[in-house]
C-alpha cells in the first residue's frame, strides 16, 4: 500500500473538494444510475446536483464528516450520521424542493422511496448510520477504503451510545468488502433492477496498532 494517508474531520470548507470526490464515486454506481436515470440526457448533472444538495444539507445540520486527505488532496470520504443526532434528510422541505428543481420529480421520488425503503431494513437501536462513503476512483484498490472505514470505526467505536454503524450499497464488487470488515446483511430492497443490501456492523472495537520491532 502506498504511504498512509490523514485522517481529518471535516467542516464544510471541504464542501468543493469533497463534491467532485463523491461525484466521481457516485456516478458509475449502479444505484445512482437507476435513480437518476443514467440512460436519459443530463445524467450527470443530475449527479452533480443530487451530491451537492446531499452534502450542503449534511453540513448544514452540523453532522460529521470523516475525509482521507493525501497531502492537501482529498481522496476518501464519510458522512456520518451519529444516533444522537439522526434526522431525516428526506424531512426537509428545503432539501425536497432544490431536488425538485435540480434532478427533477421523477428522480426525486425514485430517491425518495429508496431512502424510505433503506430505511425500513434498519434494526432497532441506536447506531451510526452512513449516508455517503467513497474513495475516488483513481485511488480504489489501494486499500484506502481499509484505511478510512478503519478510521471510521475508531470514531464510532469512542461514542457508548451508538451499538453499531450501517451502511448499505448496491455495488456487487463491494459486498465482500463489507462484510471482511464484519459486516453483516440485515436486509436487501430492490431499487429497479438492482439489489441493495443493507449492512450493520456490531458497535466496532477501537483498532489495535501493533508495536514496531
Amino acid at each position: 500500500m502506498p504511504a498512509p494517508a490523514e485522517i481529518r474531520v471535516l467542516d464544510d470548507s471541504y464542501i468543493r473538494e469533497a463534491r467532485s470526490l463523491l461525484y466521481h464515486a457516485y456516478r458509475n454506481v449502479p444505484t445512482f444510475a437507476y435513480l437518476f436515470e443514467a440512460e436519459r440526457p443530463g445524467y450527470e448533472q443530475r449527479i452533480r446536483a443530487t451530491v451537492r444538495e446531499l452534502l450542503q444539507q449534511h453540513f448544514a445540520d452540523e453532522l460529521p464528516a470523516l475525509g482521507l486527505m493525501l497531502g492537501e488532496r482529498l481522496i476518501g470520504l464519510a458522512l456520518i450520521s451519529p444516533p444522537q443526532r439522526r434526522l431525516e434528510i428526506t424531512e426537509s422541505w428545503g432539501w425536497r424542493m432544490r431536488m425538485l428543481l435540480t434532478a427533477g420529480f421523477r428522480c426525486t421520488r425514485r430517491y425518495l422511496d429508496y431512502h424510505e425503503a433503506v430505511m425500513g431494513c434498519l434494526p432497532p437501536g441506536a447506531y451510526h448510520v452512513l449516508p455517503l462513503i467513497g474513495v475516488h476512483p483513481e485511488f480504489q484498490r489501494q486499500r484506502y477504503g481499509d484505511q478510512l472505514l478503519e478510521a471510521l470505526h475508531n470514531w464510532c467505536a469512542d461514542d457508548p451510545n451508538s451499538k453499531g454503524v450501517v451502511v448499505n450499497t448496491g455495488n456487487p464488487q463491494y459486498l465482500d468488502f463489507f462484510r471482511r470488515h464484519g459486516y453483516e446483511d440485515v436486509g436487501q430492497i430492490q431499487v429497479g433492477p438492482v439489489t441493495e443490501h443493507v449492512f450493520f456492523h456490531p458497535q466496532p472495537l477501537r483498532a489495535v496498532k501493533k508495536a514496531s520491532a
